[in-house]
């Protein structure tokens, strides 16, 4: 079995590394180019784009022949394939695959609606991916994805709103209602229908960090440890006030800090922060190595990049 995925899930090169994964393209437009995100435009680059231009980018979805080339060619070698995605709820992702694998009779295309993007979506496919490395069957790793995208919360918040308006993903008049009052949104992704829920606004980015790190000790203290992974487009103040606001009160495990995709990033600009959390316990089964466990190496590592 064969995986693919799309570039709307998150996860650092190091978490990738020895994982065979297959990434349907997402396209970002900005000032009259167009950049395949994660491929020909990584996020440090693109963030600074966007402040020396100050322009809006637009995005794009993977056609079905996108998706349609990739079956293809995949089922050559092996015609089972697990295909993760994004949620439907906020991308025509998902339906773009559906249409693709109807062109592609040879393909056995299993697909898995993350309900949720960034890196909680990317947990999901590592788990997928090192679950299939070690053997499980697909029956188990669905079942384990399912309790993943039950247990692992997205949280982000963001100093500047006019990606988030310009995009769409909030109305005008709310918008500039909220950029008025410097209000500081709180979102998360609904676990029902997979779209952006406001859990909270704060008046500022740093009462509205401070909030995030309430509510993720809140929901996951009573679990014991932590699995912790921060995510920014290019915050570093916001991310270093998000790790000593979690750290103050939970017993975690940090992994490597990542840079949220461009095609995310570009409904969101550089200021957003957040992270994914959920029950350590939870991926155990992914930490231990006897036979026939995957394993997974978390690092602890105290530093924020520069």
């Amino acid at each position: 079995m064969q995986i693919v995925t799309d570039r709307g899930v998150d996860l650092t090169p190091e978490q990738m590394s020895g994982l065979d994964l297959h990434f349907a393209p997402l396209r970002i437009q900005l000032e009259g180019k167009t950049y395949l995100s994660g491929v020909d435009i990584q996020p440090k680059e693109f963030y600074q784009k966007l402040e020396e231009t100050g322009a809006y980018p637009m995005t794009s979805q993977p056609s079905p022949g996108d998706f349609a080339t990739i079956y293809r060619e995949l089922a050559k070698t092996d015609p089972e394939i697990l295909s993760i995605h994004m949620s439907s709820g906020l991308s025509g992702t998902m339906n773009s695959a559906v249409q693709g694998a109807a062109l592609v009779p040879e393909a056995h295309v299993t697909f898995w609606d993350t309900l949720t993007l960034s890196l909680p979506a990317g947990w999901q496919v590592e788990a997928a991916a090192r679950a299939l490395q070690a053997g499980w069957p697909l029956k188990d790793i669905l079942t384990y994805l399912e309790e993943i995208r039950a247990k692992v919360e997205g949280i982000y918040t963001l100093a500047d709103l006019k990606y988030l308006i310009h995009g769409g993903r909030i109305s005008h008049l709310k918008g500039m209602m909220a950029v008025v009052l410097n209000i500081k949104p709180i979102i998360m992704v609904d676990k029902e229908d997979g779209k952006y829920v406001d859990v909270g606004k704060e008046r500022t980015l740093k009462r509205a960090i401070r909030s995030m790190a309430n509510m993720i000790a809140k929901k996951y203290n009573p679990y014991g440890k932590t699995r912790i992974q921060l995510l920014h487009g290019y915050n570093l103040e916001g991310l270093e006030l998000l790790k000593a606001a979690i750290s103050e009160q939970m017993d975690c495990v940090f992994e490597q800090v990542s840079e949220i995709a461009p095609v995310l990033g570009a409904h969101t600009g550089p200021s957003m922060v957040g992270l994914s959390a959920g029950p350590l316990s939870l991926f155990e089964p992914l930490f231990s190595e006897p036979a026939g466990k995957p394993s997974l190496a978390l690092n602890n590592a105290e530093a924020i990049p520069g």
